[in-house]
């Protein structure tokens, strides 16, 4: 029953009290086919469409006063969008009703409402298997991407979310060669001064200052597997290997002495490794320490590989 309007001392017929007892329990319902615009006759009523396309149901002003109500209900496969025509609605959620959804129009003015949709279906945006929330204005779907796609962030996007192909990650470290005969002083720690790079990423190295050292560079703290290598003279029959931080050996990972296998006949390979710590600007040197003094191409190897922070 549509609201009704009572004068002062009118007595109510029982029809008149049972019609509004009713309509606190059943409202009146109207069934629309098709689109509509609200007419005065619609507050405290049920509004319910039923249609296989999508509609609109406007409001105007000038209809409906400060507390007037009304139900809009869909059971149609349609859509049904609630549309401001000269009036002004307002809404938290959203102005679409889908299937078996429905809301209650509530009006603050003549010319001003705000559609509170209590979202029967959940409300949900996600049409399909792996599809995600988002939000930019309002809740909204996130289709599944590719497989093997990874969710990035991205501003650009008007959910802020995008999927893309994972990003290949990027090796970080340096490699140190010595070419040349060099003079090691035999049961001393002897700093290799590298002549030549294979790669460095990020500047560790120096062909100019301090050539002996691999320093962490801004922005590479973290951990890093340290590898130095030893060809050493076949007169020499072993060599100790070390690994110095700011110029000291460093009780935080101890010393490492090497490994030593014969490649050849006569050709020895010495080699050591070890996991470190580090920040900025710390430093990494790598020592020889021969059984005897000797002058030969020495062919030593440093490498740092970065593992991450």
């Amino acid at each position: 029953m549509s609201k009704q309007t009572f004068t002062t001392g009118q007595v109510l017929t029982a029809a008149q009290v049972n019609a509004l007892q009713s309509n606190d329990f059943n409202q009146t319902v109207s069934v629309k086919t098709a689109a509509y615009t609200l007419v005065a006759a619609d507050k405290g009523t049920r509004i319910e469409f039923n249609t296989s396309g999508s509609v609109t149901v406007t409001v105007n002003t000038g209809l409906f006063d400060a507390g007037d109500t009304l139900v809009i209900q869909n059971r149609g496969a349609g859509a049904v969008t609630v549309t401001a025509g000269t009036a002004t609605v307002n809404t938290s959620a959203t102005l679409v009703l889908s299937q078996y959804d429905a809301g209650t129009l509530y009006f603050i003015s003549a010319s001003a409402a705000i559609f509170f949709n209590t979202d029967a279906g959940g409300g949900s945006p996600l049409t399909t298997k792996g599809d995600l929330y988002g939000f930019s204005t309002l809740d909204a779907r996130i289709p599944i991407g590719a497989n093997a796609t990874v969710l990035t962030a991205d501003s650009n996007e008007s959910l802020g979310l995008k999927w893309a192909a994972p990003a290949s990650p990027s090796f970080v470290g340096c490699s140190l060669f010595l070419t040349g005969n060099s003079t090691l002083t035999g049961a001393t720690d002897n700093f290799v001064a590298f002549n030549n790079e294979s790669y460095d990423t990020d500047g560790f190295h120096s062909l100019v200052t301090n050539t002996s050292r691999i320093t962490i560079p801004s922005g590479k703290a973290g951990k890093y597997l340290l590898i130095g290598v030893s060809f050493p003279d076949s007169s020499v029959t072993f060599n100790r290997l070390r690994f110095f931080k700011n110029g000291s050996a460093a009780t935080d990972f101890g010393v490492a002495t090497a490994s030593q296998f014969e490649i050849g006949s006569g050709t020895f390979i010495n080699t050591a490794s070890v996991i470190v710590s580090a920040v900025v600007n710390d430093y990494f040197e790598f020592s020889i320490v021969p059984n005897a003094t000797i002058t030969a191409a020495n062919r030593a190897q440093f490498q740092a590989a970065y593992l991450g922070a």
